[in-house]
């Protein structure tokens, strides 16, 4: 008796099927996507913007997050978790403290006339910060704002700033529009 032959595989199609199932996988697989801040970015700025007079201290509140996560607001340290409730003193200046912003007259369309903050905030990042805790500082600020605007909603109608109409809405957003200023990240410092 001879030697028993081994058949061989025919491994020429083994490369198409091989293809085949990775354009499949490809195709089917779904990928996930890390997604920004939703943000409106505001309008191009005019030309005439030379003519128009610096913004004094009292109405900008200068938030500052460096390389190490640490928040400085005003020029002093500050926790994140405080962060809130002093943007929201700073949009309200309820008792017009002469180191906050100030307010204006102005006639809201479809309501009445109102005192409007001329306060901006300034927030500022170092390259080194992290971006899960930039996340939190921009979570916090909008958090004031959308308290702000909840409480003067509930005071005016009875419900909360998401339960208006478009209308309402409109008047709230003239009288607490939010500012927040976020410059290019710059090397801030430890």
């Amino acid at each position: 008796m001879g030697k028993r032959e081994i058949p061989e595989v025919n491994a020429g199609s083994m490369a198409d099927i091989a293809f085949l199932l990775l354009i499949f996988f490809l195709v089917t697989t779904t990928m996930s996507t890390d997604t920004g801040l939703a943000r409106r970015l505001p309008p191009p700025v005019p030309d005439e913007i030379e003519d128009t007079p610096p913004i004094k201290d009292r109405n900008v509140f200068t938030v500052l997050l460096n390389s190490k996560n640490q928040l400085l607001v005003k020029g002093k340290p500050m926790r994140v978790e405080e962060l809130k409730d002093a943007a929201k003193k700073f949009i309200l200046n309820p008792d017009r403290d002469a180191k906050l912003p100030e307010f204006k007259q102005v006639e809201v369309e479809n309501f009445r006339i109102c005192e409007i903050s001329k306060g901006v905030i300034s927030l500022q990042n170092d390259n080194g910060t992290q971006y899960q805790a930039y996340l939190m500082v921009q979570n916090e600020l909008q958090r004031a704002y959308t308290e702000v605007r909840n409480e003067f909603a509930r005071k005016e109608w009875g419900k909360d700033y998401e339960e208006l109409d478009s209308d309402e809405q409109k008047i709230v957003r003239t009288i607490f529009p939010q500012r927040i200023s976020e410059a290019e990240p710059k090397n801030i410092g430890k």
